[in-house]
């Protein structure tokens, strides 16, 4: 049976722009590289990639990422994959971050789950990970 748990932390995020790749209908795709550091229960570097779009009107925009994190979640060592989808309509945010299934490795083989990120009032990125291990 699967342990279900809960944990809160901080993350740091270094977001290195690449080249656009492509216009389309008056959108441009931008490409950028993610550098990550958890901190918490999950102690761990993210590395990944995104691709981001704007829309016509201000605050719309979206984006799509896949992050390879590798480190220890509660002790236990390992990496997993995580999914990203975001949508921002005119500065109304969705945000969808979910666990690939079966990317876990090590002490993560199994692992299921979802985040999300917050914005602190000290300005500082916080996660919350609902998580599942066997």
């Amino acid at each position: 049976m699967a342990e279900s748990k809960q944990i809160t932390g901080t993350f740091d995020v270094k977001m290195l722009p690449q080249p656009p790749q492509d216009e389309a209908a008056g959108a441009v795709v931008g490409r950028m590289l993610l550098d990550k550091r958890y901190h918490g229960a999950l102690d761990a570097t993210g590395k990944g990639q995104m691709l981001a779009a704007h829309g016509s009107e201000k605050g719309s925009a979206g984006y799509v990422a896949i992050e390879l994190v590798s480190g220890t979640l509660d002790g236990r060592n390992g990496s997993f994959v995580l999914q990203h989808s975001g949508v921002m309509d005119r500065g109304s945010p969705q945000l969808s971050i979910t666990v690939v299934p079966d990317s876990g490795s090590e002490g993560l083989r199994g692992l299921a789950g979802s985040m999300q990120i917050m914005f602190g009032e000290d300005g500082a990125h916080h996660y919350l990970f609902d998580y599942a291990l066997p």
